[in-house]
């Protein structure tokens, strides 16, 4: 697959998740929605550190470090809204 081909790919992928997103955002105001959206926000991270950053082949270090950090926060959240 062409590199063209498969940043659209990566694109229709990242809409397809802002929009189940918002739809996750206004089904209320529950912790199972609130991880939802926070796993959903974890795929996008990925998807645009692998995709659009293009770091596939990066030192896994790089790649650790930008994927680390949204999960980070994720637990962080997870963590504030536990307490």
């Amino acid at each position: 697959m062409s590199a063209s081909k498969m940043l659209i790919c990566y694109w229709f992928g990242l809409a397809a998740l802002s929009i189940a997103t918002v739809v996750l955002g206004s089904s209320g105001s529950t912790l199972l929605l609130a991880a939802g959206v926070m796993a959903i926000a974890l795929i996008k991270a990925w998807l645009i550190t692998d995709g659009f950053m293009e770091l596939r082949h990066a030192p896994a270090l790089w790649r650790l470090l930008l994927l680390g950090w949204p999960l980070a926060m994720a637990a962080g959240i997870g963590l504030a809204m536990l307490l």
